[in-house]
């Protein structure tokens, strides 16, 4: 295909993208408003089923694959050439609480002007239906699909995706590829599209200390028996300092630091330290960092250690005086390339002993490990091109974020290659009440879909 004709040809599935758009409305509408909670296990099999359904309504061959937890859906469709592109999505989302935060109901998408509210309107579903979309209008216009495409849409991601790398494992020929879109893409504070090539890592633990048998009165026995909840604080207080440097010892030990190429990437990054401090509502950063490069840096290529939350005792609305017998905490680890979850575990353990808290439980609740593409992949070249095409400019390249997924299986089990395209933007609100994606940025993520499988074909 010349030059000329691909130009037009994408004229023309552009043309499509905005002659379809309301027809694609109603169907990201009709996924929201299917509670899909993987936290509560609430709406899982039926939005698996209507996932399918609305693959099937598109043409593709589709399948419910059961795993261990919640399934994965599958859908497969013949192309004319030989290439083979995966999209990877969940439909599964994060808890609308707390619903008295919403403006609209969380599972009715509510159009206000160009925004479009909804739980899960951007994470994930609404970059689902940006590749049913984008599929649509280029088999719409060449009357058939150029390239074979896959769907693999899983409904445990907000929870970890415990069960990914073993439905991988358990159909590995049936997710063959050559490349990969991940679940997500979009633009930053300025509008600049941003392409992702890779993710930290998750360890996420529960732990737990029991001291005694039952509450105690505080009076009776604050000076005897002892509190759960110090015991609890004590020893998180060893994990790190507040220099913010985690004291486990070797935990540091497989973490590699930021390379040349990757600093490159970093330092043609645009300052967005004022857009975050303002959007966050903080006085400053940690360790005084002001912006930059050094911010950057740490913000994806330094593992951190986070306190989720804390349970212990009485927390309702006046004064009870009770020493409590049992406290909790909800603790992530974010790692970057090479840490392992299954490392920082046994690390955590012997930490925690040699410190002298060997009442403290470890529970293993999920994790991911690092993985990230090569930037120098053609297709990953592909993408970034096509994203320019489409929003004006040459995309920011991320070589690693700050967020977790079950991306290493698909890079290193599958061997795919892995860009992002989609709509989400700054202030989309995911997991958060009020959760949006904005009409323009639907748009843009359907038509920067389109081109990517349009010019893969003709790579």
């Amino acid at each position: 295909m010349t030059d000329h004709d691909q130009k037009d040809m994408e004229q023309r599935v552009d043309a499509r993208i905005v002659e379809t758009l309301d027809y694609w409305i109603e169907q990201l509408g009709r996924l929201c408003a299917q509670p899909s909670i993987s936290a509560q296990r609430l709406g899982i099999d039926e939005c698996a089923e209507l996932t399918a359904t609305m693959l099937r309504e598109q043409g593709f061959a589709a399948e419910i694959l059961p795993t261990g937890g919640s399934p994965v859906v599958y859908g497969a469709a013949p192309g004319r050439g030989e290439r083979t592109l995966l999209f990877y999505n969940h439909y599964d989302v994060q808890p609308p609480e707390p619903l008295e935060l919403w403006n609209t109901p969380p599972f009715t998408l509510t159009r206000i002007g160009d925004t479009l509210y909804a739980r899960g309107v951007s994470d994930d579903k609404g970059q689902l239906i940006t590749r049913m979309a984008a599929a649509a209008a280029v088999r719409d216009v060449l009357g058939e699909f150029p390239i074979n495409l896959k769907y693999f849409v899983e409904g445990e991601e907000e929870v970890g995706s415990p069960n990914i790398p073993g439905a991988i494992a358990a159909h590995k020929d049936k997710f063959a590829a050559d490349a990969c879109i991940w679940e997500f893409g979009g633009i930053d504070f300025a509008g600049r599209a941003t392409q992702t090539l890779g993710m930290r890592g998750l360890c996420y633990v529960e732990l737990e200390v029991q001291t005694a048998s039952l509450d105690c009165h505080s009076g009776l026995g604050g000076s005897l028996i002892p509190n759960a909840a110090w015991r609890l604080v004590w020893a998180l207080s060893t994990i790190k300092g507040p220099d913010e440097r985690i004291r486990i010892p070797g935990f540091y030990d497989n973490a590699h630091p930021a390379t040349a190429r990757d600093l490159a990437y970093l330092a043609a990054q645009p300052d967005q330290s004022a857009e975050m401090l303002e959007t966050y509502g903080v006085a400053g950063f940690l360790r005084g960092m002001t912006g930059g490069e050094e911010l950057r840096r740490a913000a994806v290529f330094e593992p951190t250690a986070t306190i989720n939350g804390l349970n212990s005792g009485y927390q309702g609305p006046g004064a009870k005086t009770v020493l409590p017998a049992q406290a909790t905490a909800k603790v992530d680890f974010r790692l970057i390339p090479d840490q392992t979850p299954e490392e920082i575990v046994p690390l955590l353990r012997a930490h925690l002993d040699a410190e002298g808290f060997p009442d403290v439980q470890v529970r293993y609740l999920a994790g991911v490990k690092p993985a990230r593409t090569d930037p120098d992949h053609p297709f990953v070249q592909l993408s970034i091109q096509a994203a320019a095409d489409v929003y004006g400019g040459m995309p920011i390249v991320e070589p690693l974020i700050g967020g977790s997924g079950p991306l290493h299986p698909f890079i290193h089990e599958l061997g795919l290659p892995v860009v992002t395209s989609g709509c989400g933007h700054p202030h989309s609100r995911v997991h958060a009440p009020n959760e949006n994606i904005r009409i323009p940025d639907f748009i843009n993520g359907i038509k920067h879909t389109a081109r990517i499988i349009t010019r893969f074909a003709e790579m």
